[in-house]
């Protein structure tokens, strides 16, 4: 799920950002640790989750500003996701509820409470896991990532890409998707940071089990506000202005619905971290902020 345009160039990596594996009680996970700059007080620990066909690589560019901000953020490729592992065949490994143990693992690992964000599938998975149990996060925060099932266009993506899964590797099909035009008009990769190769290298890591599960779930996920709206704990829902996932409107309507914290980023579509990384850092802040004793 993406917005339309060309990829955005990779930045110079915060200072002190740090790829590594985080080991959890459910296996390790590959993660991009980015301390609070120096001098700025430390104000908490997020935990990124990226979205369908995307990586870690996805929040490069909020986290220097959440480092000034004095936020630690750990953003994590899920199972089978780029660089962390995951079987290639079985999908099981990729239900729903096993993907949101594994959150809820990263994050006893990195000590919680931490704040948790969740951009589009990683929103939907999110949510899974402060469903399972809510103890660990401090809050939630769902980027681009709506109450239900995806839009009927995107749908059809997703259906593009399982169906050239059922018929060619994964190098097969990204020549395959090259041929046919720009990838995320095609049912190919979301639009990601980094070049051609890098984002090549970020498809061939990603398991084909794992992208044909999750892109059933997009495609099945049932509305479960009610459910969320019922748990303790404060929630913010962030968007571009414009996002062909989940029509905006559905998302204002969410946050209505979980008395949510509302933003929405102007000049960005369904991925406000790329293509807006400095308000949507500052919107995850100010949010964060006013949950700290004498905050907003």
């Amino acid at each position: 799920m993406t917005s339309h345009s060309t990829p955005v160039p990779a930045p110079v990596p915060p200072h002190g950002a740090r790829p590594r594996r985080l080991r959890t009680s459910r296996g390790e996970f590959a993660v991009v640790d980015v301390p609070p700059s120096a001098g700025a007080e430390e104000r908490g620990v997020a935990l990124l989750l990226p979205g369908f066909t995307g990586s870690k690589e996805d929040f490069a560019l909020v986290q220097g500003p959440l480092a000034a901000r004095g936020y630690r953020s750990v953003a994590v490729d899920g199972r089978g996701q780029h660089e962390s592992d995951g079987p290639a065949d079985d999908e099981t490994a990729y239900a729903q509820a096993e993907l949101a143990r594994d959150v809820l693992a990263q994050a006893e690992a990195l000590g919680g409470p931490v704040h948790l964000v969740g951009h589009s599938l990683g929103g939907q998975i999110a949510r899974a896991a402060v469903l399972l149990d809510h103890s660990p996060f401090r809050s939630l925060t769902l980027v681009s990532s709506g109450p239900g099932r995806i839009s009927v266009s995107q749908e059809r993506r997703v259906k593009l890409l399982r169906d050239a899964l059922a018929v060619m590797s994964m190098a097969e099909c990204w020549e395959a998707i090259l041929a046919m035009g720009p990838p995320e008009e095609v049912g190919g990769p979301a639009r990601g940071i980094g070049g051609p190769e890098q984002l090549r290298r970020r498809w061939l890591g990603t398991e084909p089990a794992q992208l044909l599960a999750t892109g059933r779930q997009l495609c099945a996920e049932p509305d479960r506000v009610a459910e969320l709206a019922a748990v303790p704990l404060p929630f913010h829902v962030l968007s571009g202005a414009r996002d062909d996932t989940w029509p905006v409107p559905d998302l204002d309507e969410m946050a209505v619905r979980l008395k949510a914290h509302r933003t929405v980023v102007d000049g960005a579509e369904h991925s406000p971290n790329v293509d807006a990384p400095e308000p949507t850092a500052r919107a995850l802040a100010d949010f964060w902020d006013g949950l700290r004793p004498g905050g907003r």
